[in-house]
């Protein structure tokens, strides 16, 4: 089973790639965030031309949303409320017997301090509230896949610059804190630094500001793909390049500020 994640950043401004990737890579479930549109705007027929009938949406007008499309049958379709907000940020469906989880964390704004910064204090409920949802299960042998644009690069080699980025929302000690917790309170295993560990870097999204994105390569790996116990043999089986990151998608005409990420599970 290949899974991709890609935060899209408007999933209506750039079908044309999502149909692209869909047709050269052909992942088995595509999770895409930021489509930015409510249910009945999201554009399926394409998809379902290019083989992906099967879909799950939750999206609202403008902001955040995610959705995932898949060439099985899926079930067990549902969207959760995080922070008591309606904003579009998970939905979670079965496919193949793998349930999977689709997030979109929040970005947290600029200032990394709860106290003047609402959004941030935002951000860091949610990543709370991801492990609660997910703790106490341990090494259950439940089959269940998390993805999506978590909004946090985790390790030190996921930033161009540790130490430069240590004040700076989505690498702040207490972020990476919270993150850490939620992973091991799932028993979660982060698949692309289970097999490319570090000192590798890592990048899955590179600033519009950058005049040559390529060349300042000043990136963050804000987009992960997480397993449970029970799927982590099947997520390392394939070695390193199990796990990609398709940057090439980053210089596309218009593209999103993020690059998708696949993984692919021997089952």
């Amino acid at each position: 089973m290949k899974i991709a994640t890609w935060n899209i950043n408007s999933v209506r401004l750039r079908l044309d790639q999502v149909v692209r990737f869909l047709e050269e890579e052909a992942p088995d479930v595509l999770c895409l965030q930021e489509i930015k549109c409510r249910n009945d705007q999201f554009p399926g027929k394409p998809f379902a031309g290019a083989g992906y009938a099967h879909q799950a949406v939750s999206g609202q007008a403008g902001y955040h949303g995610v959705a995932i499309l898949s060439k099985a049958p899926m079930k067990e379709i549902e969207a959760e409320r995080f922070c008591d907000n309606d904003d579009a940020r998970h939905i979670a469906a079965t496919v193949a017997g793998v349930r999977i989880h689709n997030f979109y964390v929040p970005a947290g704004g600029d200032i990394p301090d709860p106290d003047e910064n609402d959004k941030f204090a935002h951000k860091l409920q949610f990543l709370k509230e991801l492990e609660g949802r997910f703790g106490g299960r341990g090494r259950s042998k439940i089959r269940e896949v998390l993805v999506g644009d978590l909004n946090v690069a985790p390790r030190e080699h996921d930033v161009w610059s540790h130490r430069q980025l240590l004040d700076v929302v989505s690498h702040t000690p207490v972020e990476t804190g919270l993150l850490d917790k939620a992973a091991a309170a799932g028993g979660w295993t982060d698949v692309a630094r289970a097999l490319i560990p570090e000192p590798e870097k890592l990048y899955t999204w590179w600033s519009y500001r950058a005049a040559d994105w390529r060349q300042s390569n000043r990136g963050r790996r804000l987009d992960h793909i997480w397993v449970s116990p029970g799927l982590e043999k099947a997520a390392l089986a394939g070695g390193a390049g199990a796990v990609r990151i398709h940057d090439r998608c980053r210089g596309w005409a218009r593209p999103s500020d993020h690059a998708p990420v696949t993984a692919a599970l021997e089952m």
